[in-house]
């Protein structure tokens, strides 16, 4: 039976392992027919992941070389196939050089720049929907000008441009994890933004996500029919300290006095660090280090180790069908650095839905709306904005937050 949605092609830069291509090639769609046309990322062994999983092997090559090359990118475009569909062009540049974690480094990082790179990008392959993801503080007055040099360069080319922060928690995601989403069009000339649909009572859980998995010890071999259910060693000392962390969800507030890394004991700072997930709660972000237990509450609820590949891969919202390709290390890396597939297929829905004539649904709420620099470190509100449950969009508009704000 011949599909009789609209064909819309999609270019994904900074592609990664593919979490958000995958999202929208999934997307169960009614008037779009979303066709990964493209990638481009610079890293191998997600290249690897991404053609394995997509069947497109992604361009190795800078971005900042297609930006400063329009005959380079024109050509790449051409082998894609663009010019006869409608495009999407998903930018989700590299987030660790506004990551919180380079708060306190005054140091510029080069890969701030690739926000101007795919702004270049835009305006030549002029796509009609561009979509982004980042970490909130991408909007921080430290980082403010790049994205705010990205924003001006796209709106003058036409387009229009609408920015927020959610929890992905609250689209299906069984993580708290909060991102900075941007959507911008150059024929919608209003667009709603994609709404949250689960409450706080009804987040995704870690249960949910791994309680199925075969249990593990520190080391062992994957079990048949799933080679990505494999964790590290660790040391003997790690295994000793973790067996005395209480079981789901407990921290290692609960060690005995003197017990625990010594340069722990001298701070207050990194509570989450050597601390358990809790069954029955959404888990916290998944980042690129979440193998070890040392840099966060990786640790699983009731087993003595740190994640599994594939737990963590289920934390951050793939199918379990997933496979990673690149050393053991590289495969957290990925699933850390990626745009979780559930979200982006959430993204996915919002933008088929969006899409039908006259283009835009003609109704627009700007409440929460980012539309000025956040004055404080947004990661230094996430604490309470999980105690009090508010959605983040409608927290970060408050004075104290955002200068300017209405």
């Amino acid at each position: 039976m011949k599909d009789s949605r609209l064909a819309v092609d999609v270019v994904d830069f900074f592609s990664g392992c593919g979490g958000m291509s995958w999202g929208f090639a999934h997307a169960r769609t009614r008037h779009v027919a979303f066709r990964l046309r493209g990638a481009v990322d610079i890293d191998g062994h997600a290249n690897a992941t991404y053609k394995r999983m997509l069947g497109i092997e992604p361009v190795a090559i800078d971005v900042s070389m297609l930006a400063g090359d329009e005959d380079l990118l024109r050509h790449y475009a051409d082998d894609w196939g663009l010019g006869d569909n409608p495009l999407v062009l998903i930018g989700c540049a590299p987030c660790q050089g506004f990551s919180s974690h380079r708060k306190k480094d005054s140091r510029t990082d080069s890969r701030n720049d690739l926000l101007e790179d795919f702004a270049k990008i835009v305006t030549v392959l002029k796509p009609e929907v561009v979509v982004m993801e980042n970490v909130p503080e991408v909007f921080s007055i430290h980082h403010w000008a790049y994205y705010d040099a990205w924003k001006t360069t796209v709106q003058q080319a036409g387009y229009r441009v609408r920015a927020q922060i959610h929890n992905l928690a609250t689209f299906g995601v069984p993580q708290e994890r909060f991102r900075a989403i941007v959507i911008a069009s150059r024929v919608w000339p209003a667009f709603g933004m994609p709404a949250p649909s689960f409450t706080a009572e009804e987040y995704r859980t870690v249960r949910d996500a791994i309680g199925h998995l075969p249990s593990l010890k520190p080391g062992d071999p994957p079990p048949p029919g799933d080679p990505m259910h494999i964790t590290s060693k660790h040391r003997a000392e790690t295994i000793e300290l973790l067996s005395k962390i209480p079981k789901d969800g407990g921290s290692r507030r609960s060690l005995p006095e003197g017990e625990g890394p010594e340069c722990l004991r001298k701070v207050d700072g990194f509570r989450d660090v050597y601390g358990r997930l809790s069954w029955d709660k959404a888990s916290v972000a998944i980042t690129a280090r979440c193998r070890t237990p040392s840099c966060g509450r990786f640790t699983h609820p009731e087993q003595n180790r740190g994640l599994s590949v594939r737990e963590a891969a289920l934390l951050q919202g793939f199918p379990e069908s997933f496979y990673f390709e690149g050393p053991f290390d590289d495969k957290y890396k990925q699933i850390g650095n990626a745009v979780s597939p559930v979200f982006a297929e959430a993204l996915a829905k919002h933008i088929d839905g969006v899409w039908l004539p006259p283009h835009g649904d003609g109704e627009e709420d700007e409440l929460g709306d980012v539309q000025a620099p956040l004055l404080k470190s947004f990661s230094s509100r996430i604490a309470s904005l999980k105690k009090s449950k508010a959605p983040a969009h409608a927290d970060y508009t408050q004075e104290t937050l955002v200068r300017g704000a209405r």
